[in-house]
């Protein structure tokens, strides 16, 4: 029997990254940079209005007020978008759009509500100081700025940056493909009634869900029978798309050894056991030409996603150019835990916070990853028992993986 460990290198010394690609920034979003961006242009490029109103010289209307206004002969108007150079002379203003450029000599923008809105002649209330409602060149980000660092996640905030930049593209780390699929002749489609002796494939529905939320593509298979000879074909047909392989429904038994049999010359599978909990009788191989990484699961859907926490979601971080592990959480036991010697237990739980005085508190809502489908909605961790514990009592601290998205 191999420990957790022992396996999680097995799986991750191997692990190759997918070399990084080039994309649009829309499609960048939620992926981690490749590149770190410089900005080549200042923004703004030139300075412009803030605010509709006029563009005027600070020192023009200085001490204006409500009883003394300041009158200044308008002498034009300029539109956003405007490309038309117009000057300012001592003692004018020019009507302007937020976001137009600013006339030469001007400093300042009078806002629409300062004035009287006077089209040939204005009327200013407010004086407005040098700068006041102007955005200048590179206010917002200077020439030589770095937009995006390598390594960063792009948000809203960096897709701006970028944009800012003037980079419609950027190098990625680009999103796994993981392939799922259900094999098992009792299995229906969810969209199907099931007859006597089926049941509906749940498993690849979770799975693919689990992918997704790790960040990954992903693709759900049809269901095949559990014959060495479809399970081959099945996939064979998915591993060219493919950067993860998984297939539930083979992780023990009679479909496990078809399975294995029938992916034999494709690179083969290693059954042997894992000692954790759930999850000990499952499947690992590297398949087809590019070596892809696939794993046999249980058709449990619970003990599918433990096994999916622990074994899959490292590779599909590493393969976003992230660290395998999340970060854990330590947590005090609500209730006692049991786990069997010499296995390190995965147990469903829910990681909540006191009210009296926000110490972080540990639910455990099972004590394998079996009969917890009613439950699994309410499951945002996993508190891990080691190896050499077999049991822990309330109040007691347990280390928690996170579960779920990210």
């Amino acid at each position: 029997m191999r420990t957790v460990s022992e396996h999680l290198a097995r799986i991750l010394d191997v692990a190759v990254r997918p070399a990084p690609v080039r994309v649009a920034i829309a499609d960048a979003h939620g992926l981690r940079s490749a590149e770190e961006v410089v900005a080549a242009r200042p923004l703004p490029v030139f300075d412009q209005a803030a605010i509709d109103g006029y563009a005027v010289r600070s020192v023009d209307v200085a001490g204006a007020g409500d009883t003394h206004p300041i009158t200044v002969p308008v002498v034009g108007e300029i539109a956003a978008g405007s490309r038309q150079p117009l000057r300012l002379q001592p003692g004018q203003a020019v009507r302007v759009a937020a976001g137009a450029p600013l006339p030469t000599l001007a400093d300042a923008v009078a806002p629409l509500g300062w004035t009287d809105g006077g089209n040939a002649r204005l009327a200013v209330y407010r004086g407005v100081p040098s700068a006041g409602f102007v955005r200048r060149v590179g206010e917002d980000v200077q020439s030589g700025d770095v937009a995006v660092r390598e390594g960063d996640i792009v948000g809203s905030a960096q897709v701006a940056m970028l944009a800012a930049a003037g980079r419609d593209k950027l190098l990625v780390h680009p999103r796994p493909r993981v392939s799922v699929i259900s094999v098992g002749d009792e299995l229906v489609e969810v969209s199907r009634s099931a007859s006597s002796g089926q049941v509906a494939d749940v498993c690849s529905h979770a799975v693919v869900a689990a992918a997704r939320e790790a960040g990954a593509e992903t693709n759900r298979s049809r269901t095949v029978g559990s014959s060495a000879a479809e399970i081959r074909s099945a996939v064979e047909d998915l591993l060219p798309a493919s950067e993860i392989v998984v297939i539930c429904g083979a992780g023990g038994g009679a479909v496990a050894a078809e399975a294995k049999s029938g992916l034999a010359d494709l690179g083969g599978i290693d059954d042997t056991r894992i000692a954790m909990r759930p999850g000990s009788a499952q499947g690992y191989g590297r398949l087809g030409a590019e070596a892809v990484p696939a794993f046999l699961f249980p058709s449990h859907p619970a003990t599918a996603l433990v096994l999916f926490e622990v074994f899959v979601r490292p590779l599909i971080r590493l393969a976003l150019g992230q660290e395998p592990q999340r970060r854990t959480w330590t947590a005090r036991l609500t209730s006692p835990v049991v786990s069997p010697p010499g296995r390190r237990s995965f147990i469903p739980s829910r990681l909540l916070r006191s009210d009296d005085d926000g110490e972080l508190l540990a639910q455990p809502l099972g004590m394998s990853g079996t009969h917890l489908l009613a439950v699994l909605a309410e499951v945002n961790a996993l508190a891990v028992v080691p190896e050499d514990v077999t049991e822990l009592t309330v109040g007691e601290q347990i280390d928690l993986v996170p579960r779920g998205r990210g």
